[in-house]
């Protein structure tokens, strides 16, 4: 009988310190947080153009006899700095606003004409000029997902640019002549098409690698001046067609959740 009861004793002993241990560990089991995936973020990049247009068009090309191109024209690579405030849907959508100020690009033209019938002397025209826009875009993007810290990306964007052409010149070495055209501003409709990687630096920022394709629209001169006020002309100035560009950057996306 004695021994019964010591026995039982300790068995209750034995339960009770390990009862409250137990309810413990039942308590105390964390609680498993589903990972935010969607949230709000900031974009910054810098980058550079290759830019490309469709040919200048102008009442002046329209000489009584004979006008060709010795080179049609063509743009010197230019900075891009842009940013914008985005946001993500899910893992695999999100969209962002951007601004972008596409910098200063250097334009060379050179034309032959014959402008008397009776002479058939060929004269130059050597155009130079710079082109700038100041782009806004909406754009959307798809995330093919992560792949070790790397997610590709495809995208589009459609807005409008503010294209400006300034400093444009008209040399004709032959007659010592010349022509200029003041500064012009215009807003056409700009769209891009877009495909790049995300590289997963932090928690929270993102190494973007990308290349735009960029259509800004048209672009023209202000109304054009021979140096020599005799031998102006009638015109509305000189056209840039279909301006495109096709971009590279570099820039970081922060996530603000």
């Amino acid at each position: 009988m004695y021994r019964f009861v010591k026995r039982a004793l300790f068995a209750a002993v034995v339960a009770g310190a390990t009862g409250p241990a137990y309810s413990a560990d039942i308590i105390e089991e964390p609680v498993v947080v589903p990972a935010v995936v969607g949230g709000w973020y900031m974009r910054g990049y810098i980058g550079m153009s290759n830019q490309f247009f469709d040919g200048l068009e102008s009442e002046l090309f329209s000489v009584p006899y004979a006008h060709g191109w010795y080179d049609e024209g063509g743009f010197a690579s230019a900075p891009i700095f842009g940013g914008g405030l985005g946001y993500k849907f899910n893992d695999y959508f999100r969209s962002d606003v951007t601004v972008e100020w596409r910098g200063k690009s250097d334009f060379n033209a050179l034309d032959w004409l014959q402008a008397d019938e009776l002479d058939p002397a060929i004269t130059t025209n050597e155009y130079t000029g710079k082109k700038s826009e100041l782009a806004f875009l909406l754009n959307g993007y798809y995330d093919f997902g992560n792949f070790y810290g790397i997610t590709p990306y495809v995208g589009a964007g459609i807005g409008a640019s503010y294209n400006t052409i300034s400093s444009f010149r008209d040399a004709n070495i032959q007659n010592s002549g010349g022509g200029w055209a003041g500064d012009n501003s215009e807003w056409n409709l700009a769209w891009a098409l877009h495909a790049g990687m995300g590289i997963q630096a932090t928690e929270r920022m993102t190494i973007d690698l990308g290349y735009s394709f960029t259509s800004l629209g048209d672009a023209k001169t202000g109304i054009v001046y021979n140096d020599d006020p005799a031998y102006n002309m009638d015109n509305d100035g000189i056209d840039f067609k279909s301006i495109y560009s096709h971009d590279f950057k570099l820039g970081v996306r922060y996530s603000l959740y």
